[in-house]
């Protein structure tokens, strides 16, 4: 008899990203015949999942549901899931930690300040060290949460003071240029989609609201380039232990030179989202990228012994 598990599609939770979590889940269930849509309240699996008879498609963005941790619950009751290993969702949440897997695998990375919130360094240090033009944010955040852009000793020093005494943070250069996103499904890099935000900053109310941003893809630029910059996703992808699906954040500067900014495990599906964007460059409708993200884990629940 053929395996044929009931494909259940996880979404909402209880993290700052929950509305989109939701958009994304209704999205993507809805171009699966037959999948089951769940709409968690609260951050805990639910008790009826069995992975003798269902396979998880996980839309969870942020927190419990992208830190590994809901990832973690899955692989210890041997339900199949999509998308990378509760290791991998650990380690790319953690914005620091995969700048160090992008320089340990020769992948460009900005440098950066990591600190706590609770012994935050003084904007005069934070200068001195990154320049006067300044990003700060959560080191352990998606969605552009929490995001500073800031010119000057004096702004660097007000946002310090409005960040909470708590939490894991991060100052980066800012960089000037262009930003881009590109998809990749088992490693392989898609297409490269360009992100042109109409307030100039893309934050997480221009990244999510229709609209704000206008989107090139492909992206207009070289083949050349396009191709370093794939490679560079892929190594990445694998230097992060990535599997089936991931988004990598990328911004080009004016002489060419690009860097990464992150690897997202759990890219959003919503009619704005970068991810099927850049699937449309490789000829991959919605509903054909959604099946290939789910095609891995199908294959795995099928296997003798479940991973």
């Amino acid at each position: 008899m053929t395996f044929a598990p009931e494909i259940v599609v996880l979404c909402g939770g209880r993290s700052s990203e929950r509305e989109v979590s939701l958009r994304s889940g209704q999205a993507v269930a809805s171009v699966l015949p037959g999948s089951r849509l769940v709409e968690l309240e609260v951050d805990v699996l639910p008790d009826w999942l069995d992975g003798a008879k269902h396979v998880v498609l996980p839309v969870l963005h942020g927190g419990w549901g992208e830190d590994g941790r809901a990832q973690a619950e899955m692989e210890a009751r041997g339900i199949a899931f999509a998308g990378c290993s509760s290791v991998a969702n650990r380690l790319c949440m953690d914005k620091v930690a995969t700048k160090a897997a992008m320089r340990a695998a020769g992948v460009p990375a900005i440098p950066e300040v990591a600190f706590a919130g609770s012994a935050k360094p003084t904007a005069a240090a934070l200068v001195a060290a990154l320049g006067e033009h300044l990003v700060i944010k959560p080191s352990d955040q998606g969605s552009s949460v929490g995001l500073y852009m800031l010119e000057g000793e004096a702004a660097v020093a007000r946002a310090l003071a409005e960040i909470p005494a708590s939490g894991q943070w991060m100052a980066e250069r800012r960089l000037r240029g262009r930003e881009m996103s590109i998809g990749l499904l088992d490693g392989q890099p898609m297409g490269l989609v360009e992100i042109v935000a109409l307030t100039g900053v893309y934050d997480y109310k221009t990244k999510y609201t229709k609209g704000a941003s206008e989107y090139r893809f492909p992206a207009p630029v070289g083949p050349e380039l396009t191709s370093a910059i794939g490679l560079a996703a892929a190594r990445l992808f694998a230097a992060c232990g990535c599997r089936d699906f991931a988004r990598a954040d990328v911004f080009l500067e004016p002489d060419g030179r690009f860097y990464f900014l992150e690897i997202n495990t759990m890219p959003g599906m919503t009619e704005t989202s970068l991810m099927p964007k850049s699937a449309f460059c490789v000829g991959l409708d919605f509903p054909a990228l959604v099946r290939r993200m789910a095609a891995p884990a199908l294959a795995r629940a099928a296997q003798p012994v479940r991973r």
